[in-house]
């Protein structure tokens, strides 16, 4: 479930706010002047959302090591010099 709030909701209830977040496991959207800017989320939430950072880093770097296979790659020597020109 996600619940907004404006800024100035949060000031006068954060406890409240963090509450909702951390027992409630909801996700609390702030908002300012009528756009959202924030969020307020559980721990757990981050972790996933970290875990997920990792995972597409993982895939990143193992597509750059199957691009490097497939094309070669070349010297930091090379690559200088080829900047340089």
């Amino acid at each position: 479930m996600t619940t907004c709030v404006t800024a100035k909701e949060l000031k006068e209830h954060s406890s409240d706010v963090l509450g909702k977040a951390q027992y409630g496991k909801e996700r609390v959207v702030v908002t300012k002047h009528s756009k959202q800017v924030a969020a307020v989320v559980s721990m757990e939430d981050v972790q996933v959302l970290e875990r997920l950072e990792d995972l597409v880093d993982v895939l990143d770097a193992l597509a750059a090591l199957e691009e490097s296979q497939r094309e070669g790659n070349i010297s930091l020597a090379d690559l200088r010099r080829e900047l340089e020109q």
